[in-house]
């Protein structure tokens, strides 16, 4: 069985144990206990809010509370799919949960408690929980009792919410355990080691989300989205995680575990037989090289990239620096991981990307430099919070101008969208390096290159006019097809707008590469697409020599371009371009690729 990108599940035979469908976003069978995670009772911060603070604490719980009318809602949406009386009853108990958080008593109690007695929003949700339950209690009323538990899970929602992380203690379950959840964020994911956990799966989250790429990045089988993951199902069950057909199967019958025992054999297999390509150049058929670097989302899967061969790091993601802790690492911190990776690729190209919080990437420590946005995804996040906080970048640029002189360190701009920004940037730089030479700190000599991202169409359009001020391009597909489509791409509802191939995002790419192809300046792509076989003849097509993906991807996409014909790629690119349905571009690639297997 060949190994095939994760994706949505697709109808399948019945099978023994209970079946359920969500969207595969990381390939890979994962077979095991289940650990389910327990929501479980917060421990809220109590504290005092200065009286200039109290407005803002009460947009902060207001931000909270839509958070949680958006998560209900969309639990409804999917608790429309189940079976009929299952889908009124969840409906039903949705229904009163929105209720709640819509101008109800707790609400406003709420929002009373943070004006008049100036409590933090967590102690004053606490509060208003506990007077609410109390009242309750005393009415006697068994109909009324009953809500108390509707009122504390709508309670901890909130909580949630308000202190946007919970740490989950993966660190204890037993190795090789099947974590399932309501929603895992991108943090939570980061903590999970695949030496102990096999694989997950949660009701929410979409294929392009961050909790996505973390899963692939990490190589740990996932399934999201997932309708009545979580009913019936206890600790220990049997569990099954099919990320390739986006599956999860609970108790599965003694024929049915032995059939994903053998289908999980033949991919270890074939995963083995790919190591072969491990010290073969990466080049096509007809001898064009190619630059196949790994994407790092944490130190922990360097390992992972050297041993599959990649040529450099093309995207060193260093939110990991600032996720799961309550304070900011400083710039010796900051230089001491980066130096290690440097050193580790022994004169390869390591990439580091500047801060990309924001979003649905949130760190704790920095929840005080900005409120809650209303599109997380158009708001102050990237380089547009670097900017705003200059002390932020300052740090950074300190950190990867000293880890680099210990090896080959590019520095990378996210989201940037206009010249100004690349310029700012520069200006900052050099009076960060003017700062350490007075100190004598030893940095990299010559400086290190400085590039962008190109993931906002407004970028690609104007390529032209930003290559003159950079020093490369890489351009981040997931971002790109998010804003050009208007798709959240970690909404499962949406999901199956998310289309790599669309004409509108293809001609950003083409105009994007030629752009840097007449500037001179090397061109990458380092999103999501670049680590899909599926995409690398018509990336090649268009131009792009070098790609950056999860390392476990690469041997993937070298035994796909080492097949490949450049010549009839580039021919093949041409004929798609000229097109303007998705269905006919998809339909003439995955012929020319069916041609070549």
């Amino acid at each position: 069985m060949a190994e095939r990108p994760a994706g949505r599940a697709r109808p399948g035979k019945a099978v023994g144990g209970r079946l359920l469908r969500g969207v595969g976003v990381s390939s890979g069978i994962a077979i095991g206990p289940a650990h389910v995670v327990d929501a479980g009772a917060l421990q809220a911060p109590e504290y005092l809010v200065p009286e200039d603070g109290v407005e803002a604490e009460v947009q902060r719980f207001a931000g909270a509370a839509d958070k949680a009318r958006r998560q209900v809602r969309k639990l409804k949406a999917k608790a429309a799919a189940l079976p009929d009386s299952a889908a009124e009853e969840v409906g039903f108990l949705l229904d009163a949960h929105f209720a709640m958080l819509s101008g109800s008593r707790l609400i406003r109690g709420v929002e009373r408690r943070v004006r008049q007695d100036r409590l933090n929003a967590e102690a004053a949700v606490q509060a208003e929980i506990t007077s609410i339950a109390q009242t309750f209690a005393d009415m006697e009323d068994a109909y009324l009792a009953a809500r108390v538990a509707d009122v504390r899970e709508v309670g901890q929602r909130l909580l949630r919410n308000l202190m946007q992380h919970k740490y989950q203690a993966f660190s204890f379950l037993p190795e090789g355990c099947i974590v399932l959840a309501e929603e895992l964020s991108p943090a939570d994911t980061a903590l999970m080691d695949p030496r102990r956990i096999a694989g997950f799966a949660t009701m929410l989250g979409g294929a392009e989300g961050h909790t996505a790429i973390m899963a692939r990045s990490l190589g740990l089988p996932a399934v999201l989205g997932t309708l009545g993951l979580l009913q019936g199902v206890h600790n220990g069950d049997t569990v099954v995680v099919d990320g390739i057909a986006g599956q999860v199967c609970v108790n599965p019958s003694p024929e049915v575990l032995a059939e994903y025992r053998r289908r999980r054999a033949e991919l270890l297999a074939e995963r083995a037989q790919l190591k072969s390509l491990r010290k073969l150049p990466s080049v096509t058929r007809d001898g064009t090289a190619v630059t196949l670097n790994a994407n790092l989302e944490l130190p922990r899967e360097l390992d992972g990239a050297i041993d599959v061969g990649a040529a450099g790091i093309g995207l060193l993601r260093t939110e990991f620096l600032f996720m799961n802790r309550d304070d900011l690492p400083d710039e010796d911190e900051q230089t001491e991981v980066m130096t290690r990776i440097v050193e580790s690729m022994d004169g390869k190209p390591v990439t580091a990307r500047t801060l990309d919080i924001g979003g649905e990437k949130i760190a704790t420590a920095l929840r005080g430099y900005f409120s809650e946005p209303t599109n997380p995804a158009l708001g102050l996040r990237a380089i547009r919070l670097s900017l705003k906080e200059p002390k932020l970048l300052e740090t950074q640029l300190a950190a990867m101008l000293r880890a680099g002189a210990h090896g080959n360190l590019r520095i990378l701009l996210p989201m940037i969208s206009s010249v100004a920004e690349v310029r700012r940037v520069r200006e900052i730089m050099a009076n960060v390096v003017r700062r350490l030479r007075r100190r004598g700190v030893k940095i990299a000599n010559p400086l290190p290159k400085l590039g962008i991202m190109i993931e906002i169409p407004g970028a690609a359009l104007s390529a032209d006019g930003l290559a003159p001020f950079c020093d490369f391009f890489a351009i981040g597909t997931n971002d790109l097809i998010q804003y050009t489509l208007a798709i959240d791409r970690g909404d499962e509802q949406v999901a199956d707008l998310y289309d790599p191939l669309h004409p509108a995002v293809l001609r950003l790419v083409q105009f994007t590469t030629e752009a840097a192809l007449r500037a001179r300046i090397p061109v990458s792509i380092c999103g999501e697409m670049a680590g899909d076989p599926r995409y690398t003849a018509l990336l090649l097509g268009l131009g792009i020599r070098e790609l950056s993906m999860a390392p476990n991807n690469l041997l993937l996409v070298k035994r796909r371009l080492r097949g490949l014909d450049l010549v009839e790629a580039t021919r093949r690119a041409r004929t798609i371009m000229d097109q303007t349905d998705q269905g006919r571009i998809a339909a003439l690639l995955d012929d020319f690729n069916d041609a070549a297997a």
